[in-house]
Formats: C-alpha cells, structure tokens, sequence
C-alpha cells in the first residue's frame, strides 16, 4: 500500500500518544485505519491489549453483526460488552471515600451487597451506609449534569440496586435489559422515572453520558474499535449475512461525521475504524468516502508527503 505506517508502529504511537495521555486527561478522538482485511482482527487485538494496559475499556463493533448506520445499535453493542454493575460499584465506593468511609479493602468486583462491604470495612449496618449515602446519590448522579437527564436517573436506580444481597433479589434488570437492548421497550423502565427512548434521535446523547459515567467510575476512558469493511461490498454476496444499501451507508457516514464533529462532547474515548482501500474511493459512485463530502474533508489528507507518514492525521494507511 503505497505511503503506509507499518501497523505495530502506528499501534505503539496511539498507546503513548493517545491511550496513556490523551485519552486519559479526557481527550477524545476519532481515527481510520486503512488496511488489508485480513489484518483487522490482529489491529483490534493489540488495540485491546493497549486499552487494558492504559486501564481503559474496550469495545469492539464488527459491521456484519450490528447495524453500523443505526445510532442506537452502536450504543447497544456497547453497552452490550459493559459490566454496569462493576461500573456502578466502583461509583459507589468512590462515593463512600469521599464521604470518608474506609473502602481499601471492598472489592468492587465481589457479589453481594456493596453496601454491606463498605458497612463491613467501617462497622457500619448496610441500612446505615445506603442511607447515608443516598445524599451523595442525589448530588453527584441523579443532578449531575454532564449526563442526559434519563441516563443519570437510570444510573441512580442501579446504585440504589447494590443494596441487594443476592443477585435473584436485584431490581434493576429491566434498566440493564433496556440499556443493552435485550429490551427496548420504555413501558418495562417506566416505573424508574425514564421516560425517553435509546433511539436513531437519542442515541448520541446516551453514548456521551456512557463514556462520561464509565470516567467517573474510576476507568481512563474507552477504545471502540468499529470494522466496516463490511459496509464496502457493492453487490449482495451469497452468504446470508448483513448487506448494506447505498443509503445504508451514506446513515453509517453520516454518523461517523457526527462522532468527528461531537468529539468535544465526549469523555475519554479513542474511536478506531479498521476499514479497507475501497474506502478511499473518492468518487460519488463509489462506496468509498467520495459518496459524502462532508466526511471525506474531515478525514482526507490536506498535505500528504510521499515517503512519510503521519501518524496524529485522522487517516492513516497501515501496511
């Protein structure tokens, strides 16, 4: 490929220059990764060892499995690969330290209630601790608001959830059912004061407090790693998978603009979208970035050296 990055350089460079400071002082990003299909799966590989090793999560998006041109799909098949209760307990525990409780010794990651391992730490009744704790509950969740009213009030109800001993006793399944859409329907969380849909309108929104909330848990940020190629295919192969339409694909643009164009908006997260050479296509009958300009001019190359690449540009080639 000509002008191209080897891929563990281009790889070593977003670890130290964007997982281990960037991202972790908040930064977000959103880049492409140009190159040979087969070596996708290796790029998401390392790119998920590099998140672990910065303390960042890590979620992947493969555009033959989800649809990659609806906005509450990519937030589902997120949401999907989060553990919402670890990331509610380690909130809590935060909580409790800066309510001055002892938490050194509660595992977050432990069953149970997390109430009654901080009550455990301090000598402390788990009603006494969830009572005092409900203030700090109130102050910096349920009116905290760096994150959509609906999502803030869903995640004051899962912190209110970890009182329960036992997991046959949670009461929050349908938030978690309705965050990683095993079911959607808002009727099932209504009774938890969230009355607004995760849909085509709201999804943005709901990511945006999802990447904020997973910082405030304690994480650096997260890696999402999108696989388009699939999106590339002009004609329907026999496989019986996923197809995308021209107009598909144009929505599956258009939200990545989006991400480009709300990076200010979000918290701590590095987007990568692994994609093949069709893509620079630049062409409006193509499938590649030509078909919409308003892409295309964010992430070409204004200045391209012959020899050099660079490795910050929104769109790099990798060999």
């Amino acid at each position: 490929m000509d002008n191209a990055m080897p891929m563990a350089e281009w790889t070593r460079f977003i670890g130290a220059e964007y997982l281990d400071s960037f991202i972790k002082d908040g930064g977000a990003s959103v880049k492409f990764a140009v190159m040979d299909e087969a070596q996708i799966p290796d790029l998401s590989r390392e790119l998920a060892t590099l998140a672990k090793n910065a303390d960042c999560l890590f979620a992947a998006i493969n555009a033959v499995d989800a649809r990659v041109h609806m906005p509450q799909d990519i937030f589902f098949t997120i949401a999907r690969q989060l553990d919402w209760r670890l990331l509610t307990r380690r909130v809590l525990l935060e909580l409790a330290l800066t309510e001055g409780y002892l938490v050194d010794d509660v595992d977050a990651s432990a069953s149970g209630s997390i109430y009654a391992g901080i009550g455990a730490a301090n000598q402390l009744d788990a009603p006494f601790v969830l009572s005092a704790l409900r203030p700090s509950i109130q102050r910096w969740i349920a009116m905290n608001r760096n994150m959509s009213r609906d999502f803030r009030v869903a995640m004051s109800h899962l912190c209110l959830a970890e009182n329960s001993a036992h997991d046959d006793a949670y009461s929050a399944q349908p938030l978690l059912d309705w965050l990683t859409g095993a079911n959607t329907r808002i009727s099932n969380v209504r009774h938890f004061s969230v009355h607004t849909p995760i849909n085509r309108t709201t999804a943005r929104h709901y990511m945006e407090s999802a990447f904020y909330w997973i910082r405030y848990a304690g994480y650096a940020g997260i890696t999402v790693f999108v696989d388009n190629t699939r999106t590339m295919l002009s004609r329907r192969p026999q496989d019986g998978l996923r197809f995308y339409t021209r107009a598909m694909v144009l929505d599956h643009y258009e939200l990545l603009r989006e991400l480009i164009d709300s990076c200010d908006r979000l918290s701590g997260a590095l987007v990568i979208v692994a994609t093949n050479a069709e893509f620079l296509d630049e062409h409006t009958t193509s499938r590649g970035f030509g078909f919409y300009p308003a892409l295309m001019s964010r992430v070409m190359d204004d200045v391209r050296d012959k020899n050099l690449v660079n490795p910050t540009a929104a769109l790099v080639r990798l060999s």
